[in-house]
């Protein structure tokens, strides 16, 4: 199989894995798919709130690198496939980045406009 060095469209790829999608219509779609997630979820986990306070240092830095863990592997994984220049792992790439940083961005402004929310409500009642 040849290596493309420009963007191209075709199933006829390599994503991440030597004979993967291997020129199959419905495997091309799953690798667009797992892309798209996995952008999505690097994306989402770029995004979450801080570690509350109170927290065990060792606790909360250990959440930390987890969650660093994945994200970074997740953004490498989404790299590579990209590396793969077909155009339609490229529109998932982007389409999966978009769309996790808007449900991770929604979910802090709903977070916030809460706490907004309670704040005004004590200041009322007093």
């Amino acid at each position: 199989m040849k290596m493309h060095m420009n963007l191209y469209w075709g199933e006829d790829a390599i994503v991440l894995f030597s004979g993967w999608p291997n020129h199959s219509v419905a495997m091309y779609i799953l690798a667009i798919l797992f892309v798209f997630f996995l952008a999505m979820f690097a994306e989402v986990l770029s995004n979450q709130p801080p570690i509350k306070r109170g927290t065990n240092p060792i606790k909360g830095g250990l959440a930390q690198a987890t969650i660093f863990f994945f994200r970074i592997s997740f953004l490498y994984l989404v790299m590579l496939a990209v590396m793969s220049f077909n155009l339609g792992i490229f529109i998932a790439a982007v389409a999966g980045h978009t769309l996790g940083f808007f449900f991770a961005k929604s979910r802090a402004l709903a977070i916030a406009n809460r706490s907004e929310q309670r704040g005004s409500s004590i200041t009322e009642k007093v």
